[in-house]
């Protein structure tokens, strides 16, 4: 059977041709995320991009990602937590039965107040599948991060972090847009400075004022403080963490974000590995193979 994998976002959408082994045969990418999709167009914007992948007779989709939210093609209910591969694919909703499927998101709870993901829970899967690790501590960065504890390949929990939202706000529209420079190289000096800063009792309303003085005194060059900002933000995520019985941290996610993760557990003294796009389709590939049980 072939399968084409679908991870469907917001402002964009990645597909691959999985073989039944699940070995990638082909990749493309486009702008195309939920967001450009009119009211009642997701069926033909899908069958524009994946028609020839989905013409051999018995071709099947999964898609997991913001297609299955209350914005996208159809709604797919989040899973509570905990929950592992057999939860998540008895939810997994057919839109067009033995043609296309949704895979659902997850959602857990603290202190009377809501958390969710779609499409980080099929890289964690992946993660697992790829790694063998089914139990730790998997941390997925990007606009809004996530920090999920598995346990016997089940995701008991998880957390999510705006950090990659707020350094957009406050590096693009805030006082210190003024004298930063976001396309700078990642200073690795600059961000491990502002790692340690984040942990000084302070609070990052006031540490944050100081990519601002730094600057005013010349105390750090222009192309340096867009990494020491990025310290601080991330360093403030660590240190809501418990990592001293940590041995090891999977990051899951794009190069230039997991790079700054590596660095700042690292200098923590855990250790960390790091997956790509990979993770996306090793869990969508996982979860298919249980479709592909379940299916008559």
């Amino acid at each position: 059977m072939q399968w084409v994998a679908v991870d469907w976002g917001t402002s964009s959408l990645r597909g691959a041709l999985l073989d039944a082994t699940g070995k990638v045969l082909a990749e493309q990418g486009h702008p195309r995320g939920i967001l450009s999709v009119p009211a009642g167009g997701f069926p033909d914007v899908f069958e524009s991009l994946f028609a020839d992948w989905m013409r051999p007779e018995g071709a099947r989709c999964i898609i997991s990602g913001m297609a299955g939210s209350q914005q996208g093609w159809v709604e797919a209910p989040y899973c509570a937590c905990p929950a592992g591969l057999d939860e998540v694919a008895r939810s997994i909703i057919e839109i067009q039965p033995g043609r296309i499927a949704l895979v659902p998101g997850l959602r857990d709870e603290h202190a009377g107040v809501p958390d969710v993901m779609r499409g980080e829970e099929v890289q964690i899967f992946g993660a697992i599948a790829l790694t063998g690790l089914r139990d730790g501590l998997f941390v997925l960065p990007g606009t809004h991060n996530k920090w999920a504890r598995v346990k016997n390949g089940r995701v008991e929990g998880f957390r999510t972090f705006m950090t990659g939202e707020f350094y957009a706000l406050l590096s693009q529209h805030s006082i210190l847009a003024r004298t930063l420079d976001v396309d700078a190289p990642l200073d690795e000096a600059a961000f491990l400075q502002g790692v340690t800063q984040s942990d000084n009792g302070e609070g990052l309303l006031h540490n944050a004022f100081g990519a601002r003085t730094l600057a005013l005194f010349s105390r750090m060059p222009k192309a340096q403080l867009a990494s020491y900002l990025s310290g601080l933000l991330i360093g403030e995520e660590l240190r809501t963490q418990s990592l001293q019985a940590t041995a090891e941290v999977v990051l899951i996610g794009s190069p230039i974000l997991t790079q700054r993760y590596a660095l700042a557990i690292g200098a923590a003294g855990v250790a960390t590995r790091t997956l790509g796009a990979e993770a996306t389709w090793a869990g969508l590939h996982a979860l298919a193979t249980h479709l592909s049980r379940r299916t008559p």
